[in-house]
């Protein structure tokens, strides 16, 4: 089949939208299918073009086999209202353009994912105009987690972004959907037909994500922090996660000079967190700033454990954030602060430890549960975790899953 997949985020650029939506096409063209992607010119979460694509309307490329056109959209290192609007907005119009006027060629399926749910709109708008069947994937309830976390409050852009969501829900042959607590609210709350929505969830690039003990050893030895008990979270800094209550663990065991925290990442709460940790004077707190994915096993295997955060919202209980299963690929245990599916997985594998989330103390305290064990005990966990992360949450099984669908279509 001839399948245009659009994403919004799309490698060189990092992150697990990134790694899911490039890892499906690759699965999709190793059996045979023609993929095309469309995705924005790659900026993300910084707002700055990278290089090679600075001053371009648009630059296709070639990876793997796969067709991928990135298309500019509207950038800005100030994250507000504003900026962020015409950040998605310029993706969908000028993704809706290129699938008018640089896609010319048939397609037999569009398949887009959302958030940002501007993307979809996209997708939807083209499968109008080429006629083809639209799978609409929905990784997060959008609109709706947008206004429980205060980013949406615009009236007006609630309606219509509320009518978007309408339209693509109807339009979409299938809903795949990333979590059972998504799954249940598409078909109980919204009243999706059961029989639109499939289930693939995230999981893990187990091929290319595994312990690399030399590699750790070299890191650690690296960044000064031989002898250390390390906690690492990797990701986005951004308003879901409230890493303030990571910064206030931290300074609730400036005490305890064996255990040290790194924060790798980038996003719109960085210079907030930064001077936050300034004033505490976190001396066992590192922003070691933003890794390419093919250096993450190396720095999941240089920490002792890998810290999964999200704010205490009833709207994250159906949350599975991807870093959990990258960190069990590389056999590194995790405290988790996610209450929900998140911490049924965690439970089913014994794969670390859960914290209250938005509780520092309740974090500290695990720490250093999770320090007290012993190197033995926590290696045996992350070793357990690895081989659950192989038998049910390989992405390539779900990409199977996904070839699946799509052949039934």
């Amino acid at each position: 089949m001839k399948i245009l997949y659009i994403s919004q985020y799309f490698p060189p650029e990092a992150g697990a939208t990134q790694t899911r939506a490039f890892e499906n096409v690759r699965y999709l063209k190793s059996k045979g299918h023609d993929v095309t992607v469309l995705c924005e010119i790659p900026n993300h979460p910084a707002g700055i073009v990278f290089k090679g694509y600075r001053g371009r309307l648009y630059k296709q490329e070639m990876i793997e086999g796969i067709r991928v056109l990135y298309i500019r959209v509207f950038t800005s290192q100030k994250k507000n209202f504003l900026t962020r609007m015409a950040f998605y907005l310029s993706f969908m119009v000028g993704a809706s353009m290129a699938g008018m006027l640089l896609l010319r060629q048939k397609f037999d399926l569009i398949y887009a994912t959302s958030p940002p749910l501007p993307a979809a709109g996209a997708g939807l708008w083209i499968s109008f105009y080429k006629k083809n069947p639209f799978f609409f994937e929905v990784r997060d309830l959008w609109p709706d987690s947008a206004i429980e976390l205060g980013e949406l409050k615009n009236s007006l852009v609630i309606i219509m972004a509320k009518k978007l969501e309408q339209m693509c829900y109807e339009r979409a042959t299938k809903v795949i959907v990333v979590t059972n607590g998504i799954e249940k609210t598409l078909k109980e709350q919204k009243q999706i037909p059961g029989s639109k929505v499939e289930l693939i969830p995230n999981g893990a690039t187990i091929d290319s994500f595994y312990r690399d003990k030399a590699g750790g050893e070299r890191l650690r030895s690296d960044l000064g922090l031989d002898n250390k008990f390390i906690v690492l979270y990797a990701g986005i800094l951004g308003i879901a996660q409230n890493l303030e209550t990571l910064l206030k663990a931290a300074n609730e065991l400036r005490g305890c000079p064996d255990i040290h925290f790194l924060v790798a990442g980038a996003g719109p709460k960085k210079k907030e967190l930064e001077t936050m940790a300034a004033r505490l004077e976190l001396k066992n707190l590192d922003f070691i700033g933003e890794r390419p994915r093919k250096d993450m096993p190396q720095l999941y295997s240089a920490v002792d454990a890998a810290l999964v955060p999200l704010a205490k919202n009833d709207l994250f209980k159906h949350a599975r954030p991807s870093k959990i299963f990258d960190a069990w690929s590389c056999e590194t245990p995790v405290i988790l602060g996610i209450d929900g599916e998140a911490r049924q997985l965690l439970d089913q594998c014994g794969g670390g430890l859960f914290y209250l989330p938005d509780n520092y103390e309740s974090l500290a305290q695990k720490v250093v549960e999770m320090r007290d064990m012993g190197e033995k005990k926590t290696r045996r966990m992350g070793r357990d975790a690895r081989a659950y992360v192989e038998t049910y949450h390989s992405r390539t099984l779900y990409a199977k899953k996904l070839e699946h669908i799509i052949r039934d279509l």
